[in-house]
C-alpha cells in the first residue's frame, strides 16, 4: 500500500485528483479540445458572413463544435461567457468527458511597451467555475520573462489563481504564451529567435504554479531543424515541474500534428489544441454545412492526435507513480476530518482539530 500523504505533498488533493481523472484518458494521458477562443471565432465568422455575430450564433457554433468532437476527446476546454451553460444545457458533451473553463477575460489590456498584462472575466471566478461543476480551471498568462512590467503582473495573476484552486480544490490548467512588444514584428528573427528560450524559460518559473502546464511547441515550423527543436522539447520536459501539454497555437493541422509526434517522444502527455482542429469550420456560410464539416474533418484530425497522445507519457510518470501504484494508495482514518478543500490541513496549512469542514 501507498499513503495519500505523498499525493497531498504533490498538490494532488481529492478534488484536483478527481478533476485530473475526469480529463484524462484511461491511460493517464491527456487528449483535450478548446473552444474556448472568442475573439477568433468572432473574427471568423465576420469574415465568413460579413455580419456581426449575435450571442445566440456564437453560442450555437460552440455547442455544434462541442457535440462534435466532445465523443472523441478526454477533456473539452470551454468559456464560460458563451460556452458552458448552453454546452452542457443542451448536452453537447458526454458524461465521459471532462470539462475545463477559462478564467481570464479574452483580449487582455496591455501595457507601454504592448505587453498583455491578464485579468479575470468580468462577473466570473475559480469560486464559480467549482460551483458550477467543471472540472478544471483554466488561465492564459502571456508571459515574457524579458518585459519586466508584464512578467511581474502575469506571474502575480497567475499565483493567485493557483492559489484560488488551491483553496476550492479544483484542478488548474495554465496556459503562457509568448508575445512580441516594443513593436517587434511577431515574425521577425528577433521574436523567432527569442522564443524557444521564452518558452522553456516560463516553463521553469511558472510550471511550480498549476497542476497541468499548457505550452507552446518551443520553436517554430521550418525555422530551426527538427534537431534543434528535438533539443528543445527535451529542456522544456526538463524545465516542466508538472505534466505538460501542447497547445496548437493557431498552426495548420499538418504542422501540429508533427508538432505532437516529436513531442510525445520528448516526455509530453498530451494535448490542447483547438484551431488546428476547427479553423475552416467558420468559412462554411450554413450550418448544415459547418456541421458536417465538424462531425467529419474535425473529428477525423482528433482522433488520429488522440491515437499519438495515447503513446505518450501518463501525468502520473512525471511523479514516478504508475497506475499499479495509484490503485494501491489510501488514506489514513480520519482523514475527511483534517481535510478542508485544497489543502489536507486546512487554509494556509492550518489545522483547527475542533473544526468542521
Amino acid at each position: 500500500m501507498h499513503s495519500i500523504t505523498r499525493l497531498y505533498g504533490l498538490g494532488l488533493t481529492p478534488g484536483k485528483l478527481r478533476g485530473l481523472q475526469r480529463i484524462c484518458n484511461p491511460n493517464g494521458t491527456l487528449t483535450m479540445v478548446a473552444t474556448d477562443q472568442n475573439s477568433s471565432m468572432i473574427s471568423m465568422m465576420k469574415k465568413a458572413t460579413g455580419t456581426e455575430p449575435t450571442y445566440g450564433e456564437i453560442a450555437d457554433a460552440k455547442v455544434m463544435l462541442s457535440r462534435a468532437l466532445a465523443p472523441h476527446c478526454s477533456g473539452l476546454l470551454v468559456d464560460g461567457y458563451y460556452g458552458y451553460a448552453s454546452t452542457v444545457s443542451a448536452y453537447a458533451v458526454p458524461p465521459g468527458t471532462g470539462i475545463l473553463i477559462r478564467v481570464e477575460k479574452s483580449g487582455a489590456t496591455k501595457n507601454a511597451a504592448g505587453a498583455p498584462c491578464g485579468e479575470n472575466e468580468p462577473g466570473w471566478s475559480v469560486a464559480k467555475i467549482k460551483r458550477c461543476g467543471a472540472d478544471a480551471v483554466k488561465l492564459l498568462a502571456q508571459f515574457e520573462p524579458t518585459e519586466f512590467d508584464s512578467a511581474e503582473k502575469n506571474f502575480e495573476f497567475t499565483r493567485q489563481t493557483y492559489e484560488q484552486c488551491i483553496e476550492h480544490d479544483i484542478l488548474f490548467l495554465l496556459e503562457p504564451l509568448h508575445f512580441a512588444f516594443n513593436g517587434d514584428d511577431p515574425k521577425s528573427d528577433t521574436v523567432l529567435k527569442r522564443k524557444p528560450a521564452t518558452v522553456i524559460d516560463s516553463a521553469k518559473i511558472l510550471s511550480r504554479f498549476c497542476d497541468i502546464y499548457k505550452t507552446e511547441f518551443p520553436g517554430t515550423y521550418g525555422y530551426e531543424s527538427d534537431a534543434v527543436q528535438m533539443d528543445n522539447l527535451k529542456r522544456l520536459n526538463d524545465a516542466c515541474t508538472k505534466p505538460w501539454v501542447l497547445l496548437s497555437a493557431g498552426v495548420k493541422y499538418d504542422e501540429y500534428k508533427k508538432q505532437v509526434e516529436m513531442a510525445m517522444k520528448a516526455g509530453c502527455s498530451g494535448i490542447l489544441g483547438g484551431r488546428a482542429f476547427w479553423t475552416e469550420f467558420f468559412t462554411f456560410k450554413t450550418p448544415a454545412e459547418r456541421q458536417h464539416f465538424a462531425e467529419a474533418d474535425c473529428a477525423t484530425r482528433v482522433k488520429e492526435l488522440d491515437a499519438i497522445v495515447k503513446s505518450g507519457t501518463p501525468w502520473f510518470a512525471k511523479y514516478g507513480y504508475t497506475m499499479d501504484d495509484l490503485q494501491h494508495v489510501r488514506a489514513g482514518e480520519g482523514w475527511h476530518a483534517r481535510y478542508s478543500g485544497g489543502t489536507a490541513g486546512g487554509p494556509a496549512g492550518k489545522v483547527d482539530p475542533n473544526a468542521v469542514y
